[in-house]
């Protein structure tokens, strides 16, 4: 289908690519336990539009100019690193009421969109992920427009994915926000987490 090779398995990969935690989906949850469907959204887009500048950059190339200049490649992988492990501290110390109710709708989908997308812009080795996947899928006659389908295909279904997600989420953060104690739980396991990806992005670069 689409000129897509081993469509049902294409599909499933991108199902299964989703399924697992990375610091985009820590920070689609952080924005939406914190103030709702809307910024949880923005988040969501913030996440999907990092993603497919990567895909754009897989398809014309930027992994063999990466290759070419393993020093930028570097560079981007420790400035990463370093961005998601500042989030976690900001979520480590911040207090039950570092928030107050008059400052929530300040905080809009906006914010939350360039957060997302500057947690995916600093996972460089999303597009070496693009740049595997995409030819196990690919006929070797295949035109710019299977590309297209392939990439709208996996927006697509990370959208759904990740409305979800944010639709579950917010109806977990609804029950805990009666329960100040617990909220401040999540968000340091949230900020664990982050720290946690920054550490394991950092040591991969060794």
């Amino acid at each position: 289908m689409f000129d897509i090779q081993n469509y049902a398995s294409f599909v499933l990969a991108i199902l299964v690519f989703q399924l697992i935690p990375g610091p985009g989906t820590i920070a689609i949850l952080n924005a939406t336990a914190r103030h709702g469907v809307a910024t949880g959204m923005g988040a969501v887009l913030g996440t999907l539009a990092g993603d497919f500048v990567y895909m754009l950059a897989a398809v014309a190339g930027l992994a063999a100019v990466m290759a070419t200049y393993p020093l930028l490649f570097e560079a981007l992988q420790w400035f990463g690193a370093a961005y998601l492990a500042w989030m976690g501290w900001q979520l480590l110390r911040a207090g039950p009421s570092a928030e107050p109710a008059a400052n929530l709708a300040s905080r809009s989908g906006r914010h939350y969109f360039k957060q997302a997308f500057a947690v995916s812009l600093t996972n460089p080795k999303v597009v070496l992920f693009f740049v595997a996947f995409f030819p196990l899928f690919l006929r070797a006659d295949a035109t710019a427009g299977t590309l297209a389908a392939m990439m709208l295909h996996v927006t697509g279904l990370s959208l759904l994915y990740q409305a979800a997600l944010v639709l579950a989420g917010n109806a977990i953060a609804r029950r805990l926000r009666a329960l100040p104690q617990a909220r401040l739980l999540a968000m340091r396991l949230a900020g664990v987490a982050l720290i946690g990806f920054s550490l394991k992005l950092a040591a991969n670069n060794r």
